[in-house]
């Protein structure tokens, strides 16, 4: 009890910076700046706002924008998401302190102070599909900036190896915390799937909107609904059909 004590007093003497990453046409300025507003509404410690970016145009000055560093791959190699191990950067721009990583089409439906307080070097969902596996969820992740030094050296050194034996990069970080015994995860009220959390199963999806889970403070969307979809509905496959969701409307602003 004393540690985690101990940790949480930390927490909240360290600079906190909400991490976000923007590369590419996927997304408008629109997902960061409306990020920047859930979590200047659900955020009651001071904090400061990093998107790591390669454009910067349309985004709010509140935000620092800075160059996504780069990972030096092979030419042509896959995505993957491999840029979010950027943020592993043993000196990423001079930034300290604790760092919580929220991809950009996440939604925040309640106070997220808890992200920051809770125990743990680095913190990442547990997956919900595959629960028995070790790999996280990496729209959502923690840890302190520069703590794990290694991740980028063995990630580049290694990288033909990783891509085969690897999905993703959250398989490759889940993978290589769970090596240094650092691996944790939110509590699982936490962070929620629109997908599988929310969305009614056929037929009841015709009739009754997607439902908030409760206790939820973040909710994940991944696959082929985004906030757009889930606000004026659709956007979902056949057997998944998405009636508009007042509370996400509210919520994504």
């Amino acid at each position: 009890m004393q540690n985690q004590h101990t940790q949480t007093q930390q927490a909240q003497t360290e600079q906190n910076i909400i991490l976000c990453m923007k590369w590419g046409t996927k997304y408008s300025p629109e997902y960061v700046n409306r990020l920047y507003n859930m979590a200047s509404r659900h955020l009651t410690l001071p904090f400061k706002m990093v998107c790591l970016t390669d454009r910067t145009e349309g985004i709010d000055a509140n935000v620092q924008c800075l160059p996504i560093p780069p990972l030096d791959l092979p030419e042509g190699a896959p995505e993957r998401g491999w840029n979010k191990l950027s943020t592993f950067e043993p000196d990423l721009y001079g930034l300290t302190g604790n760092a919580l990583f929220l991809d950009l089409d996440v939604v925040i439906v309640d106070n997220i102070d808890c992200f920051f307080q809770q125990p743990g070097e680095f913190l990442i969902i547990h997956d919900w599909k595959r629960p028995w596996r070790i790999t996280g969820n990496s729209s959502v992740y923690r840890f302190k900036l520069g703590a794990f030094p290694e991740i980028l050296p063995y990630f580049r050194e290694h990288f033909d190896e990783i891509r085969n034996k690897f999905r993703h990069e959250q398989a490759y970080l889940s993978w290589f915390i769970n090596q240094k015994q650092k691996l944790n995860y939110w509590p699982d009220s936490w962070c929620k799937s629109y997908k599988y959390h929310c969305l009614h199963k056929i037929p009841l999806a015709y009739i009754k909107p997607p439902k908030k889970p409760k206790d939820a403070k973040i909710i994940i969307f991944h696959g082929e609904i985004n906030p757009p979809d889930a606000i004026h509905g659709g956007g979902g496959k056949w057997y998944r059909y998405v009636l508009p969701s007042d509370w996400i409307k509210e919520a994504w602003q």
